[in-house]
């Protein structure tokens, strides 16, 4: 069998065996050493270019995996907290399903029942009762949420870290979304939220109750009227939270109902910001007519205030009045037996 020769293609054997000639290679020495003698342009005509975005604006990476079930629970705790000027905690030990189901249904009657009561007084658009609901937290996450909405601020961060005006980082951090001046992202699933959530220094109010199982009840608005149905159906108590009646509500004495109610135990609320403890939800809860009566207080309050200060005021006039009339019918009978004497000896 004969060897077998390589044979390249000619075009190939072409370019292999013609060599550069002398012109080429001189144009290319002299391209090779324009372009490293290029001086650099002037710093005042360099414009500073923003990054590109690798990302969606309205979906900036997160710290920790966006898929992850905890990292949407965070989410979606920072959510309510935010939304919530209203939050009570209530301590569940061993609920069951059917429990809490039952719960929850009897909730909702009660709350739809006072929607029914504010429509017939005209106030059928503030209806409250589908967004007050009942659920089960994870107390670790909702912790570092709550650490979260309480102390990040990225605007502030923004602000004390800002640069000069004239800085190119400066500049080109503003024209990206939900990026800070130092070029870290400011929403709450950043790294630097994640600091702030694992900074065990940062002390919270309500830190003493984030213990053990426990459920929230969120109120989009602080109201009296909604809160105290709340608190008879889920913590009863007489004279001023009393436990609807049997043959009103039959339902509401089921065992299941009764036994899920024995387990729930309430530790305290979030309203506003501030910590309440037990007698101050209640007190809330125990305003005479709701977001109207405390209304009404207020003026009655303002208008008492108000009284009080014209009469002091009045008071300070009248007595001095007072004075100077005495004083000046002091006077007048101190002159009366002075010119009877000159009428006399006249």
């Amino acid at each position: 069998m004969p060897p077998r020769i390589p044979i390249r293609p000619r075009a190939l054997r072409l370019a292999v065996s013609r060599p550069l000639s002398t012109t080429a290679t001189a144009h290319y020495a002299s391209v090779a050493t324009a372009s490293t003698t290029t001086p650099a342009p002037p710093l005042h005509n360099v414009r500073a270019v923003p990054p590109v975005l690798r990302y969606p604006p309205t979906q900036p990476p997160s710290h920790k995996p966006p898929e992850v079930r905890k990292t949407q629970l965070h989410r979606q705790y920072q959510s309510l907290l935010k939304s919530s000027p209203l939050i009570l905690i209530f301590q569940h030990n061993n609920v069951k399903a059917v429990e809490l189901m039952s719960i929850r249904r009897e909730l909702a009657i009660a709350l739809r029942k006072v929607d029914a009561e504010r429509a017939k007084n005209g106030d059928a658009d503030a209806a409250l009762a589908d967004e007050i609901k009942l659920q089960i937290i994870q107390t670790g996450i909702f912790a570092s949420a709550l650490r979260i909405v309480e102390f990040f601020n990225p605007d502030a961060d923004d602000l004390a870290s800002a640069q000069h005006p004239t800085d190119p980082r400066t500049q080109s951090s503003a024209q990206i979304p939900n990026l800070t001046a130092d070029g870290e992202f400011k929403h709450g699933l950043s790294r630097r939220a994640y600091e702030i959530a694992n900074n065990k220094k940062l002390k919270l109010e309500l830190e003493p109750l984030l213990s053990g199982p426990l459920a929230v009840v969120a109120f989009p608005s602080v109201t009296p009227q909604y809160l105290k149905t709340v608190l008879s159906i889920l913590s009863p108590s007489s004279p001023d939270f009393p436990a609807p009646k049997r043959r009103v509500v039959p339902d509401y004495y089921d065992p299941s109902v009764q036994t899920g109610l024995q387990k729930l135990m309430l530790l305290g609320a979030r309203v506003e910001g501030k910590v309440f403890d037990v007698a101050g939800t209640k007190w809330v809860g125990g305003i005479d007519g709701g977001i109207d009566g405390l209304r009404a207080q207020v003026v009655h309050m303002l208008q008492g205030v108000g009284g009080s200060l014209t009469s002091a005021l009045e008071g300070a006039s009248r007595s001095l009045y007072l004075t100077v009339e005495g004083r000046r019918m002091d006077m007048e009978e101190k002159e009366k037996p002075a010119e009877e004497t000159k009428d006399e000896s006249a």
